[in-house]
């Protein structure tokens, strides 16, 4: 949803396949962005992530991961410049393939299935509406922090992206 967003903000389209993800590049403030949606199953994204890294001449302090994340409330973000996988399985495949834990990544609340449901289930739901509405607003807040990044640097960027929204 983010990679989507960002893609629509940006004007650019998503839907080349290079190494199992569908990917878009563009140019943003001078500098080249590309997005990319790895079509692997989430806990074998690391593979793309590698593949694409490389493919790329990507270099660790130009990447960006963003994916969900069930223990931030809902419409919370959380940028941070390195960390561990938060237990989101995406996140521990990238760590593995990358071996390595510093690079920046942007948490995006979804916060915690209600009742003793499956979080593998949860995290695969359509949004009811007024969270979606929420969820709309938070994608627009992420874009607006991957903007000030891009323009400002990470500092800022976490300034602007971890202040809790009433």
């Amino acid at each position: 949803m983010f990679a989507d967003a960002l893609a629509k903000r940006l004007g650019i389209k998503i839907g080349k396949v290079r190494c199992e993800a569908l990917v878009g590049d563009g140019r943003v403030e001078g500098k080249r962005v590309i997005l990319a949606k790895p079509q692997t199953f989430m806990n074998e994204s690391g593979r793309a992530v590698l593949c694409l890294m490389r493919s790329f001449a990507v270099e660790l302090d130009r990447l960006l991961v963003v994916f969900d994340d069930l223990d931030l409330p809902l419409g919370e973000l959380r940028l941070r410049p390195a960390g561990g996988s938060s237990g989101q399985h995406g996140m521990e495949s990238i760590i593995e393939r990358l071996s390595v834990t510093e690079f920046a990544r942007l948490r995006i609340g979804i916060g915690r299935p209600p009742g003793r449901m499956d979080p593998a289930d949860y995290v695969l739901e359509d949004f009811a509406t007024p969270e979606r509405e929420l969820m709309e607003a938070t994608l627009q807040r992420g874009v607006e922090c991957l903007r000030v990044l891009l323009e400002r640097g990470l500092e800022d960027a976490m300034t602007l992206c971890n202040t809790p929204v009433p």
